[in-house]
This record gives C-alpha cells, sequence and structure tokens, in this order.
C-alpha cells in the first residue's frame, strides 16, 4: 500500500485556512486559472440575501383573486400588495408565476438615497386590517384567533401587522437577480425591472453588473466550476448554491458577447484561458 501511494501521489497545495479538495493534476490546473482570471463574487459589487420571511404565510402571501378583491374594497391597497416567487417559481432565465402575492406591510428602512421610510401603518390599509383580522385564511383556529397568530408569530415587526425587519427591504424593488438554492441545474432569473419579491426559498443577488453575472451563473461551464471546486467537491446529481459556498466563487469581470448558450460556454472557456486539454475535459463532464 505504501509503494502504491508514492507511486501514485498528487501533490495538492491549498492555502491556510482554507477548504480543501482532493484533486487531480488537471483539475489543479483548472482550478488555478480560474482564480487567477475569475474574481470572488464577495468581491464583486453585490450583495446576497435570502428572500422575505412571513412567519404566517396563510395570512400574508394571497392568491390573485384575494388581492383583486382587497383592490376592489380599497384601492390603496395596492400600494402595499407585491407579486412573489418561491424558490420552485424560478427556472434558467424565466419564470413560472403562479399569481400570488404578499401583502408587504414592512417594518420600516432606510432607501437607497438616505430618506428613512416608516414601519407600515396597517390602519391606512382597512381592506386589508380586515382579511389578517378577521379572513379565512385561519383554517387552525385551535393554534389561536387570527389576531392571536399574528401576534406570537417570531417574524414580525413593530405590530403584530408589520413583517419583520430587512435592512435590503429596498433591494427588492431594484433589478436582481432571483435564484433556488438547491438545484440539478443552474435555475438564475433576472428581473430587470424590480418586479417581484422572492419568498423564503429563493434568494436574491443586488447590485452591479448583473447583466453580466447572470449569464455566468447560467452557463454549464460554471456550474460545473461551482459544483467541481466551491460546493463541497463532487458532481452528484443535486447541488446547493448556499451564499457561503457561491461568495467564493471566481467570476470573471469581463463582458459575455455571444448571446447563444454553446458559443457562450465556449467564450467562458477561452476568458479562463484553458488549453485544449483543459477544455476537453471541461466539456466531457458537463
Amino acid at each position: 500500500m505504501s509503494d502504491y501511494i508514492r507511486q501514485h501521489a498528487v501533490k495538492i497545495d491549498y492555502k491556510l485556512g482554507e477548504s480543501w479538495i482532493i484533486l487531480n493534476e488537471i483539475e489543479q490546473s483548472i482550478k488555478k486559472k480560474i482564480e487567477t482570471v475569475g474574481t470572488p463574487l464577495r468581491d464583486w459589487n453585490i450583495s446576497i440575501n435570502y428572500g422575505i420571511k412571513t412567519g404566517l404565510n396563510e395570512a400574508f402571501i394571497i392568491s390573485k383573486e384575494k388581492r383583486d378583491e382587497l383592490i376592489k374594497t380599497d384601492p390603496k391597497s395596492a400600494e402595499i400588495i407585491r407579486p412573489i416567487l418561491r424558490g420552485r417559481d424560478i427556472k434558467r432565465n424565466k419564470i413560472d408565476f403562479q399569481d400570488i402575492y404578499i401583502i408587504n406591510s414592512h417594518n420600516g428602512y432606510i432607501s437607497e438615497d438616505g430618506t428613512r421610510i416608516p414601519p407600515i401603518n396597517i390602519n391606512d390599509y382597512p381592506a386589508i386590517k380586515d382579511w389578517l383580522d378577521n379572513g379565512e385564511w385561519n383554517t387552525k383556529p385551535k393554534k389561536g384567533s387570527n389576531y392571536e397568530r399574528l401576534a406570537k408569530r417570531t417574524d414580525k415587526g413593530i405590530t403584530p401587522y408589520n413583517l419583520r425587519s430587512l435592512a435590503y427591504m429596498d433591494d427588492f424593488s431594484k433589478p436582481k437577480i432571483l435564484y433556488s438554492e438547491i438545484v440539478t441545474q443552474p435555475q438564475f432569473y433576472l428581473d430587470i425591472d424590480g418586479i417581484f419579491i422572492p419568498e423564503a426559498t429563493s434568494f436574491l443577488i443586488s447590485g452591479s453588473n448583473l447583466d453580466i453575472l447572470i449569464k455566468y451563473l447560467n452557463s454549464k461551464v460554471i456550474s460545473w466550476i461551482f459544483q467541481c471546486y466551491y460546493a463541497g467537491g463532487g458532481l452528484g446529481k443535486g447541488f446547493r448554491y448556499k451564499k457561503t459556498f457561491i461568495e467564493q466563487l471566481c467570476v470573471p469581470k469581463i463582458t459575455l458577447q455571444e448571446i447563444f448558450s454553446k458559443k457562450i460556454e465556449d467564450e467562458i472557456l477561452k476568458i479562463y484561458g484553458f488549453n485544449e486539454d483543459e477544455k476537453n475535459y471541461i466539456k466531457s463532464l458537463i
């Protein structure tokens, strides 16, 4: 056994304090080029955050029919009702919107220009207050009345009607990349108009250069790089875009010129400077 190990051992270089994985020689060469050309996402001008938590989805996430009813009763209700996307609604470069909405009775925040936005006063929205107080959403009355269940939840703000505080609430109305965390393939969607609010089972990336980043993130090459080097190693059927993992992903800050998916893959391979053996190795696995 000792002779075999001496004959087949591969030297591995890794920095003190960082995760290490066992790689063959070509994978080590690929990794060095990735980290030379690419910039870790933690060093991009972006923020990665989880979607909104209500603590009581039955009350705060509503159907299109209920949304329309509330707005018909009080048109002002439209001010704080927003379309919402769950993780399973987000696909690669598209969404499967299920016509569900969130009552965004936020707890106040600081806007991009530094303005302090006060918490929503539910009394300004009587139709929504009536829904929360008396609506048929409470199908488990043994757990308490509508108000009691609103008040007992942990994810609440200054009143039982307010959602928990979120410092990045303003980001929901800006261009952002939305994505599912646990997937079998990359599922990133660019919400360029800032229409949707992500639910707690999805994540958002806000900041600059999102039009560049989205093309990389949805590519097969970058997906393979993430799986192989940053998601704990291995290329199983599924993987997890955990924030601490994805922040380490090294992506070049270079605009991709080709819009067709197959040619984008070739362009990414070229940008990283892989040689023919390395390109063929990656292509055999993606």
